[in-house]
């Protein structure tokens, strides 16, 4: 099988590791960047386009699928959803099509979409001045949330207690969506809908994050996992746990809300990351992506409930079934967090021999390099990699994690 992973903006080596375990599958797998750097990926299997315009992309796929014959197009990146469906479009390979992708990527896109379908959802505005924001979260009631309509990773997205955070907030996130990575890499040459701030009501229970699958229109939860994060008023997604301590009850009504979602979405053959917020007992939607999560939580499926969800892009993108199921969980509990330090330019991050080579370490991916800048609420939410532990139950894994983390330093300019 022979496959196409395209970025529209090259983000770091980031996906690197997601590449080679596809190639770990055995697929030949070629990448395309629109933007990026010349020694990416081995030059007989990389192209540069030199631009993310959408028609210079096309016409660069076009034209190497005319020597190389790809079984498929896919992407692990959110900013490459849209394009990448227009790219398989184009090539006349499967894809989801960009209406789904659009609604798949705007926020607002996919929050009329669910409302149009009567899926659950919190109570949303699209807002452009303070106002409205304002006249918004009067009618939902405090607290609020206000989020960007192409965000990712949570830059920008703030819980507003009162008027006074409002106030504050608005204006942060407003300023801030003007140089977001991810809304500025998407393709040029699409209209992606408004880009722009969310004003939602809040939603008070529990969050819980699915990777997905939807094929020939049924959706499979293949790993469900809990966050376990304390409340604060930026959400960072830093702490998790799996497998999910949900009841079977409220796992069935999750899986009825994402199958909503998705359908809602136009995603009937597709990898999916889903989340879902309680509300006085019931579940709603909070996005779906048509993508696979980030971090670790492609590992975190295979540990916990025997889902690969790497290997279940690879093959929707060329046509075919993946090997899915509904939720099992393996036995074996872990915790996963996201390293958060202080703000400032990185000089070096150090991990210890014993952390580095624990047997009960699952993920430890360091993504800050020297010389990076580290933003932290309000400027941002740039972390500086992931550690993930196993244990018996979640308390032996938490608290090892938590010890490990310690032992990881951070140097700053």
């Amino acid at each position: 099988m022979k496959l196409l992973t395209i970025e529209t903006r090259q983000y770091l080596q980031y996906y690197h590791s997601r590449y080679q375990q596809v190639q770990d599958l055995g697929v030949d797998l070629y990448v395309l960047n629109g933007e990026g750097t010349e020694d990416f990926w081995p030059a007989d299997h990389y192209r540069l386009v030199g631009s993310k315009n959408i028609d210079d992309m096309i016409a660069a796929a076009k034209q190497w699928h005319a020597t190389e014959a790809f079984d498929g197009v896919m992407t692990f990146s959110e900013a490459a959803v849209v394009a990448v469906a227009a790219i398989a479009e184009a090539l006349g390979l499967p894809g989801i099509g960009v209406e789904a992708a659009l609604n798949s990527r705007n926020k607002y896109l996919m929050r009329q979409a669910h409302e149009k379908a009567g899926a659950p959802i919190p109570g949303f505005r699209f807002v452009t001045t303070l106002d409205e924001a304002k006249a918004a979260a009067g009618e939902f009631g405090y607290p609020v949330i206000v989020k960007p309509t192409l965000g990712a990773g949570s830059h920008f997205v703030f819980r507003c207690d009162d008027e006074a955070e409002l106030v504050e907030h608005y204006d942060q996130a407003a300023r801030g969506i003007a140089d977001l990575f991810w809304a500025n890499s998407e393709a040029d040459g699409i209209d992606l809908g408004p880009n722009g701030l969310l004003v939602e009501s809040f939603l008070d229970g529990k969050e819980y994050l699915m990777e997905a699958v939807a094929w020939d229109g049924e959706v499979y939860l293949g790993s469900v996992v809990d966050r376990i994060t304390p409340e604060g008023g930026t959400f960072d997604d830093d702490v998790h746990h799996a497998p999910t301590s949900m009841s079977p009850q409220d796992l069935a009504a999750v899986h009825e809300v994402v199958t909503a979602g998705a359908l809602a979405q136009g995603l009937t053959n597709s990898a999916m990351h889903a989340e879902v917020r309680f509300h006085r007992g019931k579940p709603y939607l909070l996005e779906i992506a048509a993508r696979v999560g980030g971090g670790g939580l492609d590992m975190i499926a295979r540990i916990t409930a025997g889902h690969d969800p790497i290997a279940a892009v690879a093959a929707i993108a060329a046509g075919r079934r993946p090997d899915v199921r509904h939720f099992q969980p393996t036995g074996t509990h872990i915790t996963a967090m996201c390293l958060i330090s202080d703000a400032g330019v990185v000089r070096e991050v150090r991990v210890p021999e014993e952390v580095s080579t624990s047997d009960r370490v699952f993920l430890l991916k360091i993504t800050a390099r020297p010389g990076d800048l580290i933003k932290r609420p309000p400027d941002g939410n740039t972390i500086i990699g992931f550690l993930g532990t196993t244990g018996m139950s979640e308390e032996d894994a938490f608290a090892l994690m938590n010890d490990y983390a310690t032992k990881i330093e951070v140097d700053f300019q």
